[in-house]
């Protein structure tokens, strides 16, 4: 550890110059702000292209931590170890890219420049925007409080700092009520939260419990998922194991010294349910960086970067792009989203510096690995128009071992080894190769 530690500070040496007391003013070809899955992947794809300064990327990022999020809920699950969910930054992001350990707070579009919490400048050709979602705990009264209290049996996989408490606490639950919730906003991963007490429902029933513990998985949703045919399934997972599920049902409130959760029905505004728990897992509200949402001229009324579903270009300006979470594109937030949004955003990105048409079109791809349990997992596909968009010549409504396997061992080894090289474009690919052995619908 001693090693990886000196590696990464050999890293930062070398990528970064610190001068202290002063303002520093960059320029580049590319600017990158963030360094999470869109980030790093695009840093990498255009890094090979753009590699010698000023005309080189330059990575925004404050963090000294990368972590693989989809593995959250199998770790939360007791299914995988954290230590491998995380990589230093140092060592993801691309060598041939500058990476500024900071934060950028102020965008000037109309000046191609950004300014960082350090005072400095970047000026831009061109700039990618990755900042995924900011998770908002504060907005849940009594959650952060809840989170801190060992002993709360309240827990969330969804942050690096609380997802290892999540396999403890589901363990020493024994009886009484496990709730399970999905927040009334945009979530990475939607179909984690439900995941997530899939998997509990079956670690408890395979240690006798499960007689004594209730299971609710309380969603704001008015569909248990988006996709009608994955829905279908799922509500079959639901019955066989008699989990309940409560629709249009929002967390607002946690008094942990009461064991009580408090929700809101959506169906009629403003009617409180008041829920007993003996373990609760909560998904927090999420949402754009406030970074993002203090700058008005690049976003929506809701604060996320506006840009064209298709091209993944600015609505406004022509020089800005946008990838993954943190953009209006109305896909499901994954990390397969990204893959494939990687592969339009670079070729657009060569076609516009070419002076050339944008030609890229993302179709809305997005793929979530919906664990039922260990060995059991449902691969849903799909596009923008919620309908399957499928890769292998199975019925992928199943829960299949394979499937599980691939989301547990073959995903992370993609993500690690390529992806985050710049070297994975999606299945798109794979499917066309498979297409000639699946049967005619």
């Amino acid at each position: 550890m001693v090693m990886m530690n000196t590696c990464c500070g050999i890293h930062r040496v070398r990528r970064m110059a610190i001068f202290a007391g002063r303002e520093m003013h960059h320029s580049c070809k590319v600017l990158v702000v963030g360094g999470g899955t869109g980030g790093c992947t695009m840093a990498a794809k255009l890094a090979r292209k753009f590699d010698k300064a000023p005309n080189h990327v330059i990575v925004v990022e404050p963090s000294e931590i990368h972590y693989y999020q989809p593995m959250f809920t199998l770790i939360g699950g007791g299914l995988k170890k954290f230590q491998s969910s995380r990589r230093f930054m140092g060592d993801v992001l691309p060598k041939k890219a500058q990476w500024l350990k900071d934060s950028v707070m102020s965008f000037e579009p109309e000046s191609n420049k950004v300014t960082t919490s350090n005072g400095d400048t970047i000026q831009y050709d061109l700039m990618i925007v990755a900042m995924g979602l900011q998770l908002y705990w504060a907005k849940i009264p009594g959650l952060v409080d809840a989170l801190r209290d060992p002993d709360s049996q309240v827990c969330s996989i969804y942050g690096p700092e609380t997802v290892q408490g999540v396999f403890d606490k589901m363990k020493k639950t024994t009886r009484g009520p496990g709730v399970f919730t999905f927040p009334h906003t945009p979530v990475k991963c939607p179909g984690a939260p439900q995941k997530i007490a899939y998997i509990a429902e079956d670690f408890w029933t395979r240690k006798n419990h499960r007689k004594d513990i209730e299971v609710i998985y309380n969603t704001s949703l008015p569909v248990i998922f988006g996709v009608k045919k994955y829905a279908d399934a799922l509500w079959g997972v639901c019955e066989r194991r008699n989990i309940r599920v409560n629709l249009q049902t929002s967390l607002t409130e946690i008094n942990r010294d009461k064991k009580e959760a408090v929700f809101e029905n959506l169906k009629n505004p403003g009617e409180k349910i008041t829920q007993q728990y003996s373990f609760l897992h909560v998904c927090p509200p999420m949402g754009p960086p406030d970074v993002l949402k203090n700058h008005p001229v690049l976003t929506n009324e809701a604060g996320f970067l506006a840009v064209d579903a298709k091209t993944l270009r600015h609505n406004r300006f022509n020089n800005i792009y946008g990838i993954g979470d943190c953009t209006t594109t109305p896909n499901s937030k994954t990390m397969a989203a990204i893959a494939s949004q990687a592969k339009v955003l670079h070729q657009n990105i060569l076609d516009d510096l070419k002076g050339k048409s944008l030609q890229g079109v993302y179709n809305g791809y997005a793929s979530c690995p919906l664990v039922t349990g260990p060995g059991k997992c449902i691969l849903a596909e799909f596009d923008y128009n919620l309908q399957p968009l499928e890769t292998f010549p199975v019925d992928q409504k199943n829960e299949m071992w394979i499937m599980y396997f691939m989301k547990k061992e073959f995903f992370p080894f993609l993500y690690w080894n390529f992806m985050l090289k710049g070297y994975w474009n999606g299945p798109e690919f794979i499917r066309k190769l498979l297409k000639v052995f699946k049967k005619s619908s």
